[in-house]
């Protein structure tokens, strides 16, 4: 008798890392990655230097919350800002600027898309996020975040920036199991580019198709009249 496969928190909590670190190096264009180690945790908080956080609902509910140090909040606005084309002279500071803020949401905002892509795909469930909520917080402030969840799960994974800077990811998600009962195949991902190459070849060809057919047409008309 076949064995089914069963994903547990560990798994989705690796796809969540993994979407982390491929989104964050390829928006900073340097190395971010995680630590193979995971921490179970009794809560999640948000802690200083500065901490973002987000909800999600659907086949299964949670929380994401990232930590950052002031370095490693710095260091991934800075490389963001710098792969954008920002000016050097015009970046921020200071982990508490506006601007630090506007950047880390948006990160925020497209690495836990980026999860809920792959678990619509991998899991066949759907799962929606609302809004990435920021905070900087000084030393003494540790706020706890309530998930509201029955039977709450709750991981903790280091994270280290290309110069060395950490930061911390925090997982809290109902218990629950996915069992696969049936194989199936996952959709690959679409790349941008290559959608927009078969695009252009397909509208070279129908620029090329008339002047090919029109050839021998013409040269047809011609032996006829004698030419």
């Amino acid at each position: 008798m076949k064995k089914n496969k069963v994903i547990t928190t560990e798994d989705i909590l690796l796809k969540l890392c993994q979407s982390v670190s491929g989104v964050l190096t390829s928006a900073t264009s340097s190395q971010v990655s995680y630590s193979a180690m995971v921490q179970k945790i009794t809560k999640t908080s948000l802690k200083p230097d500065f901490g973002c956080f987000v909800l999600f609902d659907g086949g299964f509910s949670g929380l994401v919350v990232i930590n950052f140090t002031a370095k490693a909040a710095l260091e991934v606005y800075t490389n963001y800002m710098r792969n954008m084309g920002m000016p050097e002279e015009e970046l921020a500071v200071l982990h508490t600027s506006d601007e630090v803020a506007d950047v880390l949401g948006e990160l925020m905002n497209q690495l836990v898309g980026d999860f809920t892509n792959q678990i619509r795909k991998d899991l066949h469930t759907h799962i929606t996020q609302n809004q990435p909520k920021m905070l900087a917080l000084n030393k003494q402030v540790n706020l706890s975040v309530d998930t509201n969840l029955d039977r709450p799960q709750a991981r903790r994974v280091t994270f280290s920036t290309e110069q060395g800077n950490i930061f911390y990811l925090e997982l809290a998600m109902d218990k629950t199991e996915f069992i696969q009962l049936e194989e199936f195949e996952v959709a690959e991902d679409e790349c941008p580019d290559t959608i927009l190459e078969q695009t252009q070849q397909k509208m070279k060809a129908k620029q090329e198709a008339p002047k090919t057919e029109s050839g021998p047409n013409a040269n047809d008309l011609l032996d006829e009249l004698g030419i």
